[in-house]
């Protein structure tokens, strides 16, 4: 069978002076399709098979390339969207035919020119659409480890967990709500360290080093602050947590730890009303 959405191995069975018509071999040589003449591979003969991908023309007709696509059926990847229209989002995907991505199927409006990551489908009309709904598309199979650096993109938020991240745009992963110490929208780029590898081997992801080397650019952080606040800050090792990521995007231990070595190193006095630069 013929499947739309999917690369796939075709068979050569005529030849015309506007392209060749492909078929699967074993199997019903009269549902046949066209790959146009500009994408058949020079010296194509009669049998020969030829590796297309298969999706469906502006009349609604099956119809194969071979050309390079981002992403296939159940398979994931960002997408810019080209144009708007009554019906929805049509992105940019390198074919004739733009990607449809159907109002009920955005997770937010999507804007002219946005970056989105969605995922392809093949719809109840046999048409072949794109979802922002992309959590069960999403792999947990990656081979990254405890400790490793990943980049991904922002996809979703749910208040009560964190943010959803797609590592490569394909591999599942969340930023829990105790790791965000800075807002976070869909689409944005984040790099993070791998905090946990779960058993279903979705990623748990950090923003932030591990504490013994982000000390060193947090202390940096809060030194540059207080010199931009003339020596003084009100804030110390009692002051809201709250209050403190507000300011700093930073976790309460974390400045702690921080103003801590500032401290030792002889760069601040802390006091009950706040840290004081010496000079």
């Amino acid at each position: 069978m013929i499947e739309l959405g999917k690369y796939q191995i075709l068979e050569v069975c005529k030849k015309t002076d506007f392209g060749v018509y492909l078929f699967k071999p074993g199997e019903d040589s009269e549902h046949r399709i066209l790959l146009p003449l500009k994408e058949v591979p020079s010296d194509t003969k009669l049998n020969d098979k030829i590796n297309v991908f298969v999706y469906k023309d502006s009349e609604d007709r099956e119809i194969a390339t071979t050309a390079e696509v981002p992403l296939t059926v159940g398979g994931t990847a960002v997408l810019k969207a080209k144009e708007i229209t009554n019906i929805g989002a049509f992105l940019e995907w390198g074919l004739m035919k733009d990607l449809l991505l159907p109002f009920k199927e955005q997770t937010h409006t999507v804007k002219e020119g946005e970056n989105v990551l969605v995922a392809l489908y093949v719809d109840k009309s046999d048409r072949l659409c794109a979802t922002m709904k992309v959590y069960e598309y999403l792999q947990s199979d990656s081979n990254y480890k405890l400790g490793d650096m990943v980049s991904g993109i922002v996809y979703d938020n749910i208040d009560s967990f964190g943010t959803f991240v797609a590592v490569d745009n394909i591999y599942s992963a969340l930023i829990p709500n105790n790791e965000l110490f800075k807002p976070l929208k869909y689409g944005d780029i984040v790099n993070a360290r791998i905090a946990n590898v779960r058993e279903d081997k979705k990623l748990t992801l950090s923003l932030r080093e591990k504490s013994y080397i982000q000390m060193d650019s947090d202390s940096e952080m809060i030194l540059q602050s207080l010199v931009d606040a003339g020596g003084f800050l009100p804030f110390h090792d009692k002051s809201d947590a709250d209050e403190i990521k507000n300011k700093f995007q930073i976790s309460k231990s974390a400045f702690k730890r921080a103003i801590g070595k500032l401290y030792k190193n002889g760069s601040i006095t802390i006091k009950d009303d706040g840290i004081r630069l010496i000079e």
